[in-house]
């Protein structure tokens, strides 16, 4: 492996800077050493540059989170671009040995052209395929693409939202942004930071930090790759991860191996006495928790963020979303599928390959470095309640990253790819059996991160919290 040549190392500067995330002492010009290629995914965007700087923004910060607690030096970085490139491909890499994984898509998930161009369902949960069906009186796929053919893209979007689905007309980027939803959104920062007053030390400073974040404990409220991706994270370097959903919940189970590995996953009802009054006193010791809910998801249930903050004080917040925090669609359902069709990532795809139909980034990216920058963001906030106890408020969304990744230079070569994408996998238990995946990719010099527990299933753990020990 070679090292990055210096403009690699320039984006990851800027990127660095873009995520808030460098603390008042700034980046020692040797912390982070780059290898690999500089263009490993072929796209007309940095979809490179962006996963290989999101991946060294989270591992730097988790990095200065263990020299803070231990009191030692900043122990060197080293993060290689194809392994981070192939994190962002993890759930299409992950290999059962000897069982299969369930489909990715539902059906009749996908891109369908309409009356005047074209529209992106989502329908891998249960509840937003209902909403397709019932909108367009289709059962198939066959069927949903003649129904579709008869509307206006625009308006069926609108159908379909209203009536509790998951949809994305297809727009280009001057159009996305002259739009009121693009606009609220064009000028958002990467991530956003309310730091609130200083108070004692948090109670997992007192533990021996055997790894970055050993007892620090994690309510991980979150869905699909983003949140997951960023728990994933937490939990890698040493975080007691508690996943919560509601009972009988059905994620997209063929992510589940690779988002619920590390982690504790439980199910608690908050529409009931005795289900709230459990979640609160998880609340209550929690140190972080981590929501990808719709905007208005938790708040709707009566927890707001003046809610939590009286339920326990010191509790750290990182939120994400799809659409941002600002404007009509800041609570719209939305994956990173649809905010690629909605904010022009996908027609831009389209007229630079020269296709008559939308062309996506070759990752989901926009949901990979979200997870990975809001890692970056929680790690530091830590660090900034170790040294003067001050807690933090954190939001990102994914059309903030895509709005990053439309400010990075385009990629030399940007139709090729420089680089084979092929990656070692490693050899990993799950509860369905064994299989390999991809290595977390990042180094911390010195430190040797585990998973404290396999993937598997949801809700099939207690909710409670491991002792800080």
């Amino acid at each position: 492996m070679r090292l990055m040549d210096d403009t690699f190392a320039d984006l990851f500067g800027d990127i660095w800077g873009m995520a808030g995330v460098t603390g008042d002492a700034g980046v020692p010009g040797d912390a982070v050493s780059f290898t690999g290629p500089r263009v490993v995914l072929a796209s007309p965007f940095d979809v490179t540059g962006l996963a290989t700087g999101a991946v060294a923004s989270a591992t730097l910060a988790v990095a200065r989170l263990l020299a803070e607690r231990r009191g030692e030096p900043l122990a060197p970085v080293t993060v290689d671009s194809g392994m981070a490139c192939a994190a962002f491909r993890g759930e299409a890499l992950f290999s059962p040995i000897g069982w299969q994984l369930a489909p990715l898509w539902d059906p009749i998930a996908g891109n369908y052209r309409a009356a005047d161009g074209w529209i992106r369902l989502h329908t891998n949960y249960a509840h937003h395929r209902a909403a397709v069906r019932d909108v367009l009186r289709a059962e198939d796929r066959d069927g949903v693409a003649t129904a579709v053919a008869a509307w206006r893209t625009v308006d069926l979007e609108t159908a379909i939202v209203a009536a509790g689905g998951a949809a994305a007309a297809m727009h280009a980027r001057d159009e996305w942004l002259a739009s009121p939803a693009g606009r609220a959104t064009a000028g958002v920062p990467l991530l956003e930071f309310d730091q609130g007053s200083s108070g004692s030390a948090p109670a997992w400073a007192g533990t021996t930090p055997t790894l970055p974040l050993s007892g620090v404990r994690v309510l991980d409220l979150t869905r699909v790759i983003a949140g997951p991706t960023c728990t994933k994270v937490l939990a890698w370097y040493g975080a007691d991860v508690l996943r919560i959903d509601p009972p009988g919940f059905e994620e997209v189970a063929s992510l589940l191996p690779e988002t619920t590995v590390g982690k504790r996953c439980a199910a608690l009802d908050l529409n009931s006495i005795e289900g709230r009054a459990h979640f609160e006193a998880l609340l209550a010791e929690a140190d972080v928790i981590v929501l990808g809910l719709r905007g208005d998801a938790l708040a709707s249930l009566g927890y707001t963020d003046e809610r939590l903050a009286v339920i326990n004080p010191a509790l750290i917040v990182a939120r994400l979303n799809a659409y941002g925090w600002e404007g009509p669609w800041k609570n719209r359902r939305g994956f990173d599928s649809l905010v690629q069709m909605s904010c022009g990532i996908a027609a831009d795809g389209a007229a630079t390959f020269g296709r008559d139909e939308p062309t996506p980034l070759p990752v989901q990216a926009l949901d990979y470095a979200t997870g990975w920058f809001l890692a970056a963001a929680v790690a530091r906030a830590l660090t900034t309640q170790l040294t003067n106890g001050a807690t933090t408020r954190i939001s990102g969304s994914l059309v903030a990253t895509a709005n990053l990744l439309y400010s990075l230079p385009r990629p030399p070569r940007a139709l090729t790819a420089a680089a084979s994408d092929a990656v070692d996998l490693e050899e990993t238990a799950t509860a369905w059996g064994q299989a390999k995946r991809v290595p977390m990719p990042g180094r911390i010099a010195g430190v040797v991160p585990q998973w404290q527990h396999n993937a598997g299933p949801l809700a099939r753990r207690d909710a409670v919290w491991n002792s800080r020990e």
